[in-house]
């Protein structure tokens, strides 16, 4: 029972097994994301080890996402089994989803010539005070209503003749 006995403690044990992992141990698909992270210029100490199952974690979502609507699309097609149809299908669908272009640099140009080109309102703030915006411009404006305004009721008016008809045909 002595504290330097043949069996290390559980710290220890953990990290030798972390430490003495062989790359044999690890899945294929851990080591395609290290070998993508090395490919990125990130060494092994460059990244925290929780990365690499991040990394899985979000291709196996994508994946089954991507499966699961390839699925929809061939039960759509009344097809038995999932093709590579389907799958293209159900990934640029993804794409067009997920991924968006930003407009190209000429339109955004454009826009900001067409946007400057309309002047700044001129300050009518007397000297030495603070310019503030127009009152349409500002949070402080009253821009709802508690109630609605009341209407009057419709009144009918009610003639001699149209009396008179009524009790005539009684």
């Amino acid at each position: 029972m002595d504290a330097g006995g043949a069996r290390p403690s559980a710290p220890s044990a953990a990290a030798a097994a972390v430490a003495g992992a062989s790359v044999a141990d690890e899945p294929r698909d851990a080591r395609v994301v290290r070998e993508l992270l090395r490919s990125m210029g990130l060494g092994e100490g460059e990244y925290e080890p929780p990365v690499v199952h991040q990394f899985l974690d979000l291709a196996s979502r994508y994946v089954g996402d991507v499966l699961g609507d390839a699925q929809v699309y061939a039960d759509h097609a009344g097809k038995a089994q999932i093709d590579a149809d389907d799958v293209r299908l159900a990934i640029q669908a993804k794409v067009n989803f997920s991924f968006s272009q930003p407009p190209p640099r000429e339109v955004l140009l454009e826009l900001a010539r067409s946007r400057t080109r309309i002047p700044l309102p001129k300050s009518i703030a007397p000297p030495g005070s603070i310019p503030l915006p127009p009152e349409q411009d500002t949070l402080l404006a009253q821009n709802y209503q508690l109630l609605p305004p009341l209407k009057p009721p419709p009144q009918f008016e009610e003639t001699e003749d149209e009396n008179e008809e009524s009790t005539t045909q009684v």
